[in-house]
């Protein structure tokens, strides 16, 4: 087991190490920092300090503590990457010899390497590295780029307002769905009369700024300009790909993964950190690809470089280069129809004396793509050997390409995605007091699953379409025009959650009662009562529960834009809230009293389109704009998830402090849906689903004719 483990790793051990810079080198030189006298101060200290002085009101304090922090935040990432790559350069790494001690020579030459690295970080830094080690929730903090959150509100207090808008800036671009900032910063460009364009993000990557650069060329159709832009970000990236794989190489503390648990010798030792320092680089991907002001997937962002490059060379007449593009974007999506035509119809333009099978992809992204998948397979082979976990991410997705129709010969648009996940340094849900357990069968066969828990960025959430057909949709709506009260749960209240929308709502009881009646059809009110229970039964299966679901409220809603009252809305259609607890965003905290339905465990929102609408019709946002359901953080303010309303799609999540939610204003039309809510314990079942299940047997026994009855069914309503 160990040689199977080990010959592997010791073949990839360059691969863990700085590799060369393709593309070559970025055409501008990065801009140094500027060295501070003495030993560089920790910017987790300093972070501390700035935000103890804001919350004790000293903002100038504040401002000059948490700018250091940020200062040597970036100086530390700055020394260990040049470390690292000096020390590699000084110490290359011995090839393996053969016969007893072969792997000697390369040992000490890692050796040499780590002396190199620990006495360039001590003397740079102006003392040991170990002072410069932090908490994880410090790196979230600054991944999430939370420092510049207090900045924008201390500048504020000392009325600088052109810092503070660019410290809100900042930190909005890396949470593009935190609203109250979003909030802000229109007023501050109201208040200073500032264009959207003169914002200024303080923590830009090079790589993406070229890249936004790029596309707003290639939509402008000066193709010329939008290449050099797209092979500057590529060179950009690669560069920054170094630096992220280069500071993986520290010590390594994964909660996630245990990967080992106990050491028995070297080997295992030295396997143990590589594998940490592996999936680390391998994940570099991730951050290297977060695009801001965009919620869509993240994996999808290298290729997509290609594939704008792809069709702008075609334009320029360059077609070798457009076919090279091309069939490096086809590493990564294989089977995109679009692209494969493209080849061929870039393949028809080659002259003559050209062979098309001699083009080949890109070398940059074969070797990427060829790096990726080899240390792919070597963690997951040393994950079965060395006995971890881990789960390999879908890094191709492709949810969705370039916005536009520039496809050849086809010109077809690719449609973009319908739910968006945020993945970008999110902390964890609190945890909940029963087993996570989801992935059980969907029990019907035209359910489609879309996305799970992790996919959501959740605990215990799942999405589901094709719940509902098309024709039930339409069936479900007409019921609700001919049943639905102005308040209907809110005790006649014609907007409880906004002024700014007109609230309706009725119950599975009312519905079976107003079929009886004849005031809508009786199949119709019925179909209210089937849906629901068939929804109960997928999600119990689903989430794969030992004891019985039990309904505690079935309320079908709906919710329309009030006119005249929808110019700059910031305000939501339902505010963020917890089922049952009740949403203490300052202490990031959900309490368990009343008058939260503490005894709620599951909630449930099957989508219904709005007015005459279809599937497409509804996401293309003919019927009603706006209203999409949303996931955020504990802080009530941060989107983890946001998911479009369409018929028969089905989002159902766990009820508590782990799953806050709400739904986006709805600025145009109608938004009906059906909102059921569990729980697990038969005392808190709702009393109208009791008696609606009682008219439904006798409705059965009615049609079925088995017996006279001598009960008025109209009574027991």
């Amino acid at each position: 087991m160990r040689e199977r483990i080990w010959a592997p790793l010791l073949l990839l051990l360059p691969l863990l190490l700085p590799p060369p810079l393709w593309g070559g080198p970025p055409d501008s030189p990065r801009r140094e920092l500027e060295l501070e006298p003495g030993p560089l101060q920790p910017f987790d200290l300093l972070y501390a300090s700035g935000a103890a002085a804001y919350y004790s009101g000293d903002y100038r304090q504040a401002v000059r503590d948490l700018e250091a922090a940020l200062r040597s935040h970036r100086r530390l990432r700055e020394i260990r990457t040049r470390c690292a790559r000096h020390c590699a350069a000084r110490h290359p790494l011995a090839p393996l010899g053969e016969g007893p001690g072969a792997e000697l020579p390369l040992f000490r030459s890692l050796l040499g390497r780590a002396r190199c690295y620990r006495s360039c970080e001590t003397q740079r830094l102006g003392g040991p590295a170990s002072r410069h080690r932090v908490s994880e929730d410090v790196r979230s903090d600054f991944q999430r780029r939370v420092p510049y959150n207090y900045l924008q509100r201390a500048y504020i207090k000392l009325n600088q307002l052109e810092k503070a808008m660019e410290a809100a800036h900042t930190f909005f671009v890396a949470n593009p769905e935190h609203m109250e900032m979003q909030q802000n910063i229109e007023n501050y460009r109201a208040t200073a009369g500032v264009e959207a364009l003169q914002l200024v993000d303080r923590e830009a990557k090079p790589h993406l700024e070229s890249y936004s650069a790029g596309v707003k060329h290639y939509e402008a159709d000066d193709f010329e300009l939008a290449i050099r832009h797209f092979e500057q970000a590529l060179r950009e990236y690669f560069v920054e790909d170094i630096e992220c794989r280069t500071l993986c190489e520290g010590p390594q503390r994964f909660e996630e993964y245990e990967y080992l648990g106990y050491k028995t010798g070297l080997y295992e030792a030295i396997a143990d950190h590589y594998m940490q320092v592996l999936v680390c680089q391998h994940e570099c991907v991730r951050e290297l690809a977060t695009r801001p002001g965009r919620l869509s997937p993240i994996e999808n962002f290298l290729p997509l470089h290609y594939d704008y490059l792809q069709f702008a060379y075609y334009r320029v007449g360059e077609y070798v280069k457009a076919l090279e593009c091309a069939k490096a974007y086809l590493l990564c999506h294989p089977d995109d129809e679009d692209v494969l035509d493209n080849v061929d119809y870039y393949e028809s333009l080659l002259d003559d004396s050209i062979d098309p099978a001699s083009i080949e992809a890109r070398e940059d992204l074969t070797m990427f793509v060829k790096r990726h998948k080899l240390e792919s397979e070597l963690i997951k082979s040393a994950a079965e050997g060395l006995g971890f976990s881990y789960t390999e991410p879908n890094y191709w997705i492709r949810y969705g390409g370039r916005q536009d129709e520039n496809r050849v010969p086809s010109g077809v648009n690719v449609e973009g995605a319908e739910v968006h996940g945020l993945s970008m340094g999110k902390k964890l849900s609190p945890k909940i007091d029963r087993d996570l357990r989801e992935g059980g069968p969907l029990l019907y066969e035209n359910i489609t699953f879309v996305y799970n828990s992790e996919q959501l960025n959740g605990t215990q959430r799942v999405l589901l379409d094709n719940v509902l057909s098309e024709e039930q949709c339409r069936e479900l709506h007409s019921v609700a025009t001919g049943i639905m009260l102005v308040g209907d749960g809110y005790r006649g209240k014609t907007s409880p959650h906004t002024p700014n929308e007109k609230f309706e709502g009725a119950t599975v009881l009312k519905a079976l009662k107003s079929g009886y009646e004849g005031r809508v059809p009786l199949k119709s009110a019925r179909l209210f009562y089937d849906i629901s229970e068939k929804a109960r039964r997928i999600v119990e299966s689903y989430f794969m529960l030992n004891s019985t679901l039990y309904f505690s409220y079935t309320h079908m809603v709906c919710r329309t834009a009030l006119s005249g009252q929808q110019d700059r809305r910031n305000d939501l259609s339902h505010p963020i809230h917890a089922d049952n607890c009740l949403l203490d965003p300052e202490a990031n905290e959900c309490w368990k009293e009343p008058p939260a339905y503490t005894f709620r465990d599951y909630s449930l929102i099957p989508v219904l389109p709005g007015t005459y609408s279809l599937c497409a019709l509804l996401y293309m946002n003919d019927d009603f704009e706006g209203g999409e359901f949303i996931f955020t953080e504990m802080d009530a303010k941060t989107v983890t998830a946001s998911i479009k309303p369409k018929c028969g799609r089905m989002i159902s999540f766990s009820s508590g402090g782990e799953n806050p939610h709400g739904v986006k204003a709805v600025t145009k039309g109608k938004r009906c849906a059906v909102a059921l809510w569990f729980t697990l314990d038969p005392l808190y079942r709702e009393l109208e689903r009791i008696q609606a299940d009682e008219v439904i047997a006798i409705l059965d026994q009615e049609q079925q004719g088995k017996h006279e009855l001598n009960i008025n069914p109209k009574d027991e309503l």
